[in-house]
């Protein structure tokens, strides 16, 4: 019986562990933060990520827990309402399209508390070293003792410190797009009733929706900003947030007041991330650790289930040689995650706020990428 180190316990780290353990496996959870992680951004489910959460018998529980967002209005510098829509919202899409939008900490936790019991799950420590040895991977970690493993699995998100030890690798796999987001959470101040609300002033942006039955509301801003330019630390980042956004106008100084109260502030750089191999040896890197999307295509959470229930399925099929499983793994996913990557180009075009080009560009190519692989075995 394999044992599998996953580091990353939010969307693909706990989905790989799920369909490890129903093939046999003994996988073990490593997460850096305290206890699961709060917060982050509303997040998509569409296509053959859909298929992967019903055959887990997950898909009724992430709906119950979808946004119920009705519509969005776009402002102007002003805070004036100049266009809405009842049909779709800007993070979610088209209401017509089979989806689900959710918030990222609600999808995270239906995924950990559906593990077995039993199932090790190791907060507040993260791997400081990986070496390889004939019969396995002797890891150390922060906080714990070394222990060894068969196999080794980052999915650990952009920044992944898995990638960075077992790779060797630095900036040069992402493809960064010079903005980065702050989402955090606060307290419905407006009074908005299940609605998303745009707005733009130059350059930088703040969107708001409702959350947790419209008590709270989720803010997200977005401004310009090289992957360098990002701190390490709470303060430094949103000290950059206010240098950024400070001159914004509308409510803006409220949020701003109230991101110092948030529980769940999170900043992060926006970019993709392009490797020619997501394994090496026995490691194994899944979800945005590989091969991040990024917020433009609204699918990363998608390849990162897709990509959990890919690898499980090619361990399974052959335990004893995990070299031939890697590279299946990698066959499969490749096309799939270059068709869903290729949409951020057509979102970030200046056309993006056109309804025409949404319906006539955009929707035609999710449609294509959300189902761009064939998943084998799903429904035995």
């Amino acid at each position: 019986m394999q044992r599998i180190l996953i580091s990353g316990a939010s969307i693909s780290g706990p989905a790989l562990a799920w369909w490890l353990l129903r093939r046999g496996f003994t996988p073990t959870l490593i997460e850096r933060a305290p206890g699961p992680r709060p917060g982050g951004h509303a997040i998509d489910v569409r296509g053959a990520a859909l298929d992967v959460l019903r055959a887990m018998g997950l898909l009724e529980a992430a709906q119950d827990n979808r946004t119920r967002m009705k519509g969005v209005s776009m402002l102007d510098t002003e805070g004036k309402e100049v266009w809405r829509s009842d049909e779709m919202t800007i993070s979610g899409g088209s209401f017509g399209k089979e989806a689900i939008e959710i918030l990222r900490d609600d999808l995270s936790n239906i995924l950990v508390s559906d593990l077995p019991a039993g199932t090790e799950i190791i907060y507040g420590d993260s791997i400081t070293a990986l070496h390889e040895e004939n019969d396995g991977v002797l890891v150390s970690f922060g906080q714990g003792p070394a222990r060894k493993f068969d196999l080794v699995v980052g999915a650990d998100g952009l920044g992944s410190n898995t990638r960075k030890l077992a790779f060797n690798t630095g900036g040069e796999v992402y493809r960064p797009f010079g903005v980065a987001l702050a989402p955090f959470s606060t307290p419905n101040m407006l009074g908005l009733e299940d609605w998303q609300v745009s707005y733009n002033n130059g350059k930088d942006s703040c969107m708001i929706y409702t959350a947790r039955d419209n008590k709270e509301l989720r803010a997200c801003f977005g401004f310009a900003a090289r992957l360098e330019d990002v701190p390490a630390d709470r303060a430094g980042q949103m000290a950059l947030v206010r240098k950024n956004c400070g001159h914004m106008g509308w409510i803006v100084p409220q949020l701003l007041d109230a991101m110092d109260e948030a529980p769940d502030f999170y900043l992060g750089p926006m970019a993709q991330v392009r490797m020619s191999h997501w394994t090496k040896g026995r490691v194994a890197l899944v979800g945005d650790a590989g091969y991040c999307p990024s917020p433009y295509t609204g699918q990363g959470t998608s390849l990162a289930l897709v990509g959990a229930y890919v690898l499980a399925w090619e361990l399974a099929q052959s335990p004893g040689d995990h070299a031939a499983a890697f590279g299946r793994y990698e066959d499969k996913m490749r096309p799939y995650v270059e068709k869903n990557q290729a949409l951020a180009d057509l979102t970030r075009d200046e056309r993006f706020s056109d309804p025409e080009y949404y319906r006539t560009v955009i929707e035609p190519a999710m449609d294509v990428a959300k189902d761009a692989i064939e998943l084998e075995g799903l429904r035995q």
